[in-house]
């Protein structure tokens, strides 16, 4: 999967997170499955699948997920940090004309202009 399509994943994650939060403190009644779905799935979808030969040394198990899983797993920690500066920027200068979603919304689209293409 290309950076820009995990770092969309990752601030829709945050966005759901988000807009979950608001629906709780709204009152309104939120199951646990429905709740979790969004980012079980949009995870799921990030992580690449793992084939192991079946006679595999430990660790040589260790060294295909390690190898399988690094990638993405940098560029979803990425993804959650550039998210995270993003809101702290915005917090942080006084902005009080934006949402947080609404920041979210801004850096999903600086990533789908390719602002972020380049990278760890």
């Amino acid at each position: 999967m290309e950076r820009a399509e995990i770092l969309k994943r990752v601030i829709g994650i945050l966005t759901e997170a988000q807009d979950i939060r608001l629906a709780a403190e709204a009152g309104q009644d939120i199951e646990a499955p429905a709740a979790n779905g969004v980012a079980t799935l949009l995870l799921n979808e990030m992580l690449p699948s793992i084939r192991v030969p079946a006679d595999a040394s430990p660790q040589q198990v260790a060294a295909h997920v390690s190898k399988a899983l690094g990638p993405a797993l940098h560029t979803m920690v990425s993804g959650f940090s550039l998210a995270f500066t993003s809101l702290a920027i915005a917090h942080d200068g006084g902005r009080t004309d934006v949402s947080s979603i609404e920041v979210l919304q801004e850096l999903a689209l600086e990533v789908e202009a390719g602002m972020y293409d380049e990278g760890p």
